[in-house]
C-alpha cells in the first residue's frame, strides 16, 4: 500500500496527544505514570507512522523525551539538585503541559473574540479578501483525531492474520475504498468503523480508514465519536446516488 498523507487543518501535535490521554484517563497531570503513558505514546506513534499522518517527526521527538525520562525513573538512586532535593524528571514535562494549555486557552480566547467582532461589522474590502481564499475544509468530527486513531489501534489489533505462504500482497486504493465506504453508508445508512473493517486484513483496515479521513475532509460524511468504546459512526452527509463499483475483500 503506497503512503498517503493526511493533514488536519486544526493540527494536533504531540503535546495534544498527552493531553489526550491524562484527559481520557483523568490523570494528575503533577503526577503522570510516565512508564504507562510512554508505552502507549509509541503505540500511538507507530500507528501515525502507518498511516503517515503529516508532523509525525515532532510525535518522534516527545517519544525520545519520554523514553529519556522513564530511564531516569528508573536508575536506582534518584537524581537532586545543588541544594540536595530530589529532581522529579518529569518536572520539565509538565511546565511544556501547563504552558501549552495556557497557549491554547489563550488562543480560543482570542478566536472568540475575534469571532464575536466579525458578528458585529465587516470592512467591504475584509470581506473581498476573505471570498478569495478558500481554506481547506476541515474534518468534521466531533472528537480527535487521537480519537479515530483509538479506534483503528483497537480494530488492528483484532485483523486478520494472513497466511504466510501468501506472496503476492494485498494491494487497496484510497479511491477504491471511498467507494466501499459510500456503499455501506447506502446500504445500511450510519455505520461505526469498527462494525465496517473488523476482522478484516491490515492493509484493508488501514487504506479504508484513510478514505475515511478524506471522505470526511471532502464534506461528504461527519464523525461521531464513542470515546468509552473506542470506535467511531460514519453519517452520510449528502445522500450518494452513484456509490460506483463494489469494493470487497476475498
Amino acid at each position: 500500500m503506497s503512503t498517503y498523507k493526511v493533514r488536519l487543518n486544526q493540527f494536533e501535535g504531540p503535546l495534544d496527544l498527552l493531553l489526550f490521554f491524562i484527559q481520557r484517563d483523568e490523570l494528575d497531570i503533577y503526577d503522570i505514570p510516565i512508564s504507562d503513558i510512554t508505552e502507549e505514546f509509541l503505540e500511538y506513534v507507530r500507528l501515525m507512522e502507518r498511516i503517515d499522518l503529516d508532523g509525525v517527526g515532532d510525535f518522534l521527538y516527545l517519544a525520545a523525551m519520554l523514553i529519556q525520562i522513564k530511564a531516569r525513573m528508573l536508575m536506582p538512586t534518584q537524581e537532586v539538585d545543588e541544594d540536595g532535593e530530589p529532581i522529579d524528571p518529569r518536572t520539565e514535562l509538565v511546565e511544556r503541559l501547563l504552558e501549552y494549555i495556557r497557549y491554547k486557552e489563550a488562543a480560543a480566547e482570542l478566536q472568540a473574540k475575534l469571532e464575536a467582532r466579525s458578528d458585529l461589522f465587516t470592512r467591504p474590502s475584509a470581506a473581498a479578501d476573505r471570498a478569495a481564499v478558500v481554506p481547506d475544509p476541515d474534518i468534521i468530527a466531533d472528537g480527535s483525531v487521537f480519537d479515530l486513531v483509538a479506534a483503528l489501534k483497537r480494530v488492528l489489533s483484532r485483523a486478520r492474520v494472513e497466511p504466510t505462504h501468501d506472496i503476492e500482497g494485498e494491494a487497496y486504493t484510497i479511491e477504491e475504498q471511498q467507494v466501499f465506504v459510500r456503499q455501506a453508508l447506502v446500504r445500511i445508512g450510519n455505520v461505526s468503523f469498527v462494525d465496517l473493517v473488523d476482522r478484516r486484513s491490515k492493509p484493508f483496515i488501514i487504506t479504508t480508514f484513510l478514505a475515511i479521513l478524506e471522505l470526511a475532509r471532502q464534506g461528504e460524511i461527519e464523525i461521531t465519536v464513542d470515546r468509552s468504546a473506542d470506535d467511531f459512526t460514519l453519517h452520510a452527509r449528502e445522500s450518494v446516488t452513484d456509490p460506483g463499483i463494489t469494493t470487497s475483500e476475498g
